[in-house]
């Protein structure tokens, strides 16, 4: 028996006002992660001998090159929802454009998923290069120890 999975979309019905404190709330967050990644090249660079460690080598240089293409990604992220906020007009003129306004809908949904896609994935690098780091550190207390 063959069974196909249905793809159920709802749709929120947003007012603009709604529309607009998201797009400000995505601007938020992506500065702060912006600032956030500031702090994590400054915890890389605090201790790039330690990961250099042959044994840690492989997995430091993958996510240091996420980071990168993160704080890539953000640049251009950033940019989409400034956009998408300056195009709010669309929405409060008193002029019916059912086109454009079906359209701004449309990017503004696609935008909720990138934004909330691009944090997940930020987060996960977040909490991999945190343990990473964590278990650097503790092996170069061991080491301090030990000699």
């Amino acid at each position: 028996m063959n069974t196909k999975e249905r793809k159920i979309n709802y749709v929120e019905w947003l007012s603009p006002e709604e529309m607009h404190d998201m797009s400000i709330q995505w601007f938020s967050e992506l500065m702060f992660i912006k600032d956030e990644q500031l702090f994590l090249n400054n915890l890389i660079k605090s201790y790039t001998i330690q990961l250099t460690d042959k044994g840690v080598f492989e997995k430091s240089k993958e996510l240091v090159t996420a980071l990168l293409n993160a704080e890539k990604e953000v640049v251009g992220l950033l940019k989409k929802v400034q956009q998408h906020n300056n195009q709010l007009e669309i929405m409060v003129d008193d002029v019916d454009q059912l086109k454009m306004e079906k359209a701004y809908k449309a990017t503004h949904n696609d935008l909720l998923l990138e934004v909330n896609e691009y944090g997940n994935t930020y987060r996960n690098i977040k909490e991999r290069l945190f343990k990473l780091v964590s278990k650097v550190m503790k092996l170069d207390k061991q080491k301090r120890l030990l000699n």
